[in-house]
This record gives structure tokens, C-alpha cells and sequence, in this order.
């Protein structure tokens, strides 16, 4: 590390002209905040960040983030506080209204001045850390965001940037506050459920493995977010008070988000527990004034103006909106002619101490205690330790509602009954502790077979605790782990990364079964042999996975269904119940894709699944041009448990990954900490960093790289070490 006085001054000189951005005192504080931090970068460019405190090693944390992606730090504050529209235009509008509806800025200035001190002095790190970069590389132009707040983390809470916000609807909140729109333009729910079919499911897979199925005797936890693709960087960071935390955050949270330490690690997947409720109000106009009923009271709407910027040709616009709130939630949208909020749990202090907490817990007592704080409600938690021990918890925040109302629609807020009736506690919520099994899964699937046999009954628990399916990566792993015995941290990989496809198991003989019977058409005789004689596995050399998918994709988007039918029971009916004629139908034309898009049908995988970045876009723009790599990985919804697939239209021949398997990790908890982990592509968004893709060759193969995580590992491997501001 350069410490001499020389290097100081090349340093300061350059930064003299910065001085005006900022105030000297806070400069001052965070040039003092800097000399207490060191970050060591390994060979793969992971920060590993040591603070003498916590709030030290959160200020290097971010100011470690922004050097490698401060873009995307910068993209998901300008999302999270409700000012897009003023980086991509009126599009975001509605966004930034949503976001307002349920915080203002306002709200989350006094949620920051109403935190204990140790929060405070985390988010005062965080908003020091992201402007000491700025004042350190006058280069960078932020898109927006010029000095950032400590207040801001309270809009960014629970981990996973959207969270529950992201369930309300945009267009329905347009509609209401538009006023002259039809509710029509919502859009028509069948064909959102096939577009949500032909994008790459959003979740992640969490397995946990019980010291008595394990060759070393200790637990292990594999942790699989399936998320988009350079959604989260991969860090370490440790402090003096305690702090020694490894794994993914998302770009700009001042904790690890899915990790572990020495003791033990969580791995969190999205739940679809209902926590979130529609209030239909009966809502009066008198003077001006709006008012609702609620049991034999009318109470005031409460109203508050929100002012929403906007680019629009080259300028920033403005319009000036009034929200509304019940007692419920923010008003947001129409339910038959009458207003409706919409309930969901906002405790920005709470869920963001339990974000932190949760990263300096050592044993499962003190993570039982932690999860009673109950505010993390976007998520399941998977969870191994030292000590042995696996657990599941289904779930986290979950309001006690009376049974005889049915929440999955609109209840009627006028009657007080309908309300929220507490919390339900950590010993109601749906769980699992160290089933006898040995073994625990969540694939974003249903809690009743998250053990097994030794899974919790669904009889014993509310309706609302778990509307989770079934799906074809839950009924993979199942399959996998009732066969597990003996494993280790490289047979969890191989598990991880088996390449069945359960679902065209389902799918492909019923193809199959009706070109027998029919009068077989002499141009898809090649086509389906491949197919009947396919082991239904992935690779990057198989035809057969090339043809599958397409037809498998056309029944997708055009398939005959019953809106009735869950995805499962779908592909049951395609290959058993469908006409036979259209299947034949469907798979011609995926034939005749291919021919278009390639010149034959008889592609490998390889040569049509890729992966492909060149430069740091939050949004990629592919080229079939431009070089990429062959991805032997499948979408998750043919039961991928290494899902790779696409979230959007790439206008592109060739499929082009945008989510599935991003960092991945298998620990091993034991007297000392073992775990492997890889990223998709590199760990910086700059393409002139040897990282921005210098794993891409190891995530293509399943190769993972060793963690270094102590600190005479990290020192063995560092490339550079240095303090904030001196690189």
C-alpha cells in the first residue's frame, strides 16, 4: 500500500477543485472515517473491508460498492425514493408516485431521527462512504444523485431493492390518479399470467443439509439467489465490534444481504405468504373534503401533495399530484367504482435493524430471537449453522386476519373486523428445525415439502400462511436430496447444478405420443428421434435441449389451457390432455423457427443459449454480432435448479441470459469456515476491469472459486490493499 506523503499530495491536489460539491467539515469527518478502513482486494477483485467499528466498516463497504458499480448503486436510490422519471423520462412517472404513496421524504427523515444511535451512526457511514467516493473521482457524473442522505436506506429496508412495493400495481395506480382512465388499461390478467410463464421465474433456491448426511459432520448450506444478472456484488466485511460477514448485497445496502459468517448463514427466498391486503373504502366527498366510513365512525382521508419531476425532450417537468391515505395504506387503486389502499408492512426502522442484526447473530437462539422482530416480509429463510443445526422459516411478517374473510380479494374497510389483528409470532409462523430427515428446501415452492416427509402440515396453519405452489425446481431437489448421503461442499455443487429437467419429462413424451399416432410427417421424423431418445438433461451440447425449449416455449405462449390450471397441471395437459394436433402444431413451428433463425433446426444448446455483456448497462443491448459464451444452463421453469434464462425481449436470434444464478455459494459450518462461490461474469461493471468477466469462464463450466474469508486467506490472495481514497 502507497502511503508516502507524495502520494497524499497527488491525491489532494487533484481533489481541490471537488471542495465545492461538499462542506469542508464533512470532508474533514470522512478523511478521518477513511484512515480507520482497509480494503484488500483478492485475485477476483472481491472487497474484503476491516473497520475498526461498524460504521467503519459500512463507510468502506460503500465507498468498496461505488468503485465497482456505483451506476447501479446510484439506479436503485433513484428507484427506491421515487425519482426515475427524472433519469428516463415520464415512463416512471407512476413509479415514483407508488413510492411516494407509501414513504415520503419527509417520513423517512424523521424514521432516520427516530432510530437508536447505532442505526443512525450505519446510515450516516453509508451516506459518507457513497460521497467520498464522488469527492474522490470527480470523473464519475452521477445520473442524479449528487450527495447522498442518510435517510435514504429507510426506502431500502428489507434487502431485495423491490420487496412487497413491487406487488402493487403501477397501471392501477395510474388509472386511479389519472382519474379519466379506464380501468381496462390494467390489462388483460390472462395474458399477464403467460407473459409472467415466458419470463425467467424471479426467486431463488436455499437448501440446507444436516450434520448426519454430511462426510465431515458439519452442516451445509447452498446459498442460489436467482436474481438479475449483476444485481448483487459479492463482499466481505468485517469490523473490531464483531462484524464479520460474507456474501451478496445488493448494490447500495449497508448489509450483507444473503451470506454468512463463522457461526452460520441465511439464505433468503421470496415467499408468497399473503402480506399484502386491499381495503375497499366507502369513501364521502363533502366540501371539498374526502372522508371514509369506518364501523360507525367517518374519518378524514389524509392527503398530501406529491411533486413528481420529470424529463421530457430534453427538459425536467413537473406535476403535482394529491395521495391519499386510509388508516389501511395509501389509496392505489379502483375496486368496482370505489377507492381501495392497500396494507403492506412499512416499519423502515425495524426491517432495517433486522437486515443488520441478522448479519452478527452466532447461533440459532439468538436468529430465533432476531427473526421475532418480524419485519422481513418479502422473504423465506433458509438457515445452517455451526453448531449443526438447520431450520426453515416460512415467511416472516404476517398479519392475524379473521378466517372468515377471504383476503386473497378485496375486503370491505369499512368494517372494522377486516383489519389487521397483530402479528402472528415466530411459533405460529410455518417452520422446520432440524427435521429428522437431515435435509431442507425452498425453490420458492409450497412449506409442506420443505422436509420431506417431516415437511409441516397444511391443515395446522391459516390459508393465508402459504399460498406457495408446488414447482418443477422443488420437485428436483426433492428428488435429489432424498438420494443425498456422504455430501461435501463439491457434491452440493454437483446437486446444485444437476442438469435434469423434470418438467420435459412431463412434457416431451406427450410430443412424443402424438407423433406416433399421427400420420408422421416425414420433416419432423429427425426432430422427434432426438427427442425420444433425450435423458431430459441440459447441456450445452444437446440438440434435444434446443428443441425442447422452443416447443416448449410455444406451448407457453400459445398453448390451449384452462386458466384454472397452475403451471405444473399445465404441463400435464400439453403432453396427456392437449389436442394432439396442436402439439404437432406447436412443435412444426418451433421447427420452423429454428430454420429461420439459424438455417437448420439442429442446433446445440450452446450454440443458441448465451452469455453475453460488453459493456456496463443496467439494461443490456445483446448482439448476435458481438462475442458471447455458450451457457449449458436452463430457465427455471423446466425445473432448472441452475436456472439461466431471459426476463425480456432480446430482439435478437440467439437467447441472451438476464436472471437465474447470479453469486452462488455452498458453506460449510464446522470449528473453521469453509465455502466456494462464483458470480455471474466478474464483480466489476466496469469493461475495463480484469474483473468485470474474469469468472464468466468458471460460471459457464460450474467451476467455483475458493472464499477466502480468513483473514490469513484474504492476505494470501490480496492484489491490492489500500485505504478509501488512496487507489
Amino acid at each position: 500500500m502507497r502511503t508516502d506523503s507524495y502520494f497524499y499530495l497527488l491525491i489532494f491536489s487533484g481533489l481541490l477543485g471537488c471542495v465545492g460539491k461538499f462542506k469542508t467539515t464533512e470532508i474533514e469527518q470522512w478523511e478521518a472515517q477513511a484512515a480507520r478502513v482497509e480494503i484488500i482486494r483478492d485475485n477476483f477483485g472481491i472487497p474484503h473491508i476491516y473497520g475498526k467499528t461498524d460504521a467503519d466498516a459500512v463507510f468502506g463497504l460503500l465507498y468498496a460498492q461505488c468503485e465497482d458499480d456505483f451506476y447501479r448503486v446510484e439506479r436503485n436510490y433513484i428507484w427506491a425514493i421515487g425519482r426515475l422519471a427524472e433519469v428516463i423520462g415520464e415512463e416512471a412517472l407512476y413509479s415514483d408516485l407508488r413510492a411516494n404513496l407509501f414513504m415520503t421524504k419527509s417520513e423517512a427523515v424523521d424514521a432516520y431521527e427516530a432510530s437508536p444511535k447505532w442505526l443512525k451512526d450505519l446510515c450516516d457511514a453509508f451516506a459518507a462512504g457513497i460521497n467520498y467516493y464522488l469527492f474522490t473521482h470527480p470523473q464519475v457524473k452521477p445520473d442524479l444523485l449528487t450527495h447522498f442522505e442518510p435517510w435514504m436506506p429507510f426506502y431500502f429496508s428489507e434487502g431485495s431493492i423491490g420487496g412487497d412495493i413491487e406487488r402493487v400495481s403501477i397501471s392501477k395506480i395510474k388509472a386511479f390518479y389519472e382519474g379519466d382512465q379506464p380501468l381496462s388499461i390494467v390489462g388483460n390478467d390472462r395474458q399477464a399470467m403467460i407473459n409472467d410463464y415466458l419470463m425467467e421465474p424471479k426467486g431463488s433456491n436455499g437448501i440446507a443439509i444436516g450434520r448426519e448426511l454430511t462426510s465431515s459432520g458439519n452442516a451445509l448450506l447452498l446459498i442460489n439467489p436467482h436474481t438479475s444478472f449483476f444485481f448483487r456484488g459479492e463482499v466481505h466485511v468485517v469490523s473490531e465490534e464483531g462484524l464479520n460477514a460474507y456474501g451478496a448485497v445488493t448494490w447500495g445496502q449497508f448489509f450483507v444481504y444473503q451470506g454468512f459468517n463463522e457461526k452460520l448463514g441465511w439464505m433468503h427466498t421470496s415467499t408468497y405468504t399473503d402480506v399484502i391486503d386491499e381495503f375497499v373504502e366507502k369513501v364521502h366527498e363533502k366540501e371539498g373534503v374526502y372522508y371514509y366510513q369506518y364501523g360507525d365512525e367517518i374519518r378524514p382521508i389524509s392527503s398530501h401533495n406529491v411533486k413528481l419531476r420529470y424529463k421530457k425532450g430534453g427538459n425536467i417537468r413537473e406535476k403535482s399530484i394529491t395521495a391519499y391515505r386510509s388508516h389501511h395504506g395509501p389509496i392505489t387503486h379502483m375496486t368496482d367504482d370505489k377507492w381501495t389502499s392497500t396494507a403492506l408492512m412499512w416499519k423502515p426502522i425495524q426491517a432495517l435493524s433486522q437486515s443488520y442484526i441478522r448479519t452478527k447473530i452466532h447461533n440459532l437462539e439468538g436468529f430465533n430471537k432476531m427473526m421475532d422482530m418480524r419485519t422481513n416480509s418479502s422473504n423465506n429463510t433458509v438457515y445452517a449453522d455451526a453448531q449443526g443445526n438447520i431450520a426453515y422459516y416460512h415467511g416472516n411478517f404476517i398479519p392475524k386476519r379473521d378466517v372468515k374473510f377471504d383476503y386473497s380479494k378485496p375486503v370491505d374497510g369499512s368494517n372494522p373486523s377486516t383489519d389487521w389483528k397483530g402479528l402472528h409470532s415466530l411459533a405460529e409462523a410455518i417452520g422446520v428445525i432440524n427435521p429428522p430427515n437431515g435435509w431442507i428446501q425452498n425453490c420458492n415452492s409450497t412449506p409442506f415439502t420443505s422436509a420431506g416427509e417431516f415437511s409441516p402440515k397444511k391443515e395446522n396453519y391459516p390459508s393465508y400462511m402459504s399460498r406457495d405452489e408446488e414447482n418443477f425446481r422443488s420437485l428436483h431437489a426433492i428428488r435429489l436430496l432424498k438420494e443425498s448421503v456422504d455430501m461435501d461442499l463439491d457434491k452440493l455443487i454437483k446437486l446444485a447444478y444437476d442438469p435434469y429437467l423434470p418438467a420435459f419429462e412431463i412434457l416431451i413424451p406427450g410430443l412424443i405420443r402424438a407423433y406416433d399416432q399421427s400420420e408422421k410427417e416425414a420433416a419432423l421424423s429427425a426432430p422427434i428421434e432426438i427427442l425420444r431418445n433425450w435423458d431430459f438433461a441440459v447441456s450445452k451440447e444437446s440438440v434435444a435441449m434446443t428443441l425442447a425449449h422452443y416447443y416448449g416455449t410455444n406451448c407457453l405462449r400459445v398453448g390451449d389451457r384452462s386458466d384454472d390450471l397452475k403451471f405444473i397441471e399445465l404441463v400435464r395437459y400439453w403432453s396427456e390432455a392437449s389436442p394432439i394436433d396442436e402439439r404437432l402444431l406447436l412443435f412444426k413451428n418451433a421447427i420452423a423457427d429454428l430454420n429461420k433463425d439459424f438455417g437448420s433446426w439442429n442446433q446445440t444448446w450452446g450454440q443458441v443459449n448465451r452469455y453475453q455483456r460488453f459493456n456496463g448497462a443496467i439494461r443490456q443491448n445483446f448482439s448476435d454480432e458481438k462475442p458471447s459464451v455458450p451457457i449449458g444452463l436452463a430457465s427455471g421453469n423446466w425445473g432448472a435448479l441452475a436456472a439461466f434464462g431471459s426476463s425480456y425481449d432480446n430482439n435478437t436470434k440467439k437467447i441472451y441470459g438476464t436472471r437465474g444464478n447470479s453469486f452462488v455459494a455452498v458453506v460449510s459450518f464446522g470449528d473453521k469456515l469453509k465455502a466456494k462461490s462464483i458470480l455471474a461474469g466478474g464483480q466489476s461493471g466496469d469493461p475495463s476491469s480484469p474483473h468485470f468477466d474474469d469468472q464468466i469462464s468458471l460460471y459457464a463450466n460450474h467451476s467455483f472459486k475458493e472464499v477466502a474469508f480468513y483473514r490469513e486467506e484474504v492476505e494470501a490472495r490480496a492484489q491490492i490493499t489500500y485505504r478509501p481514497g488512496l487507489r
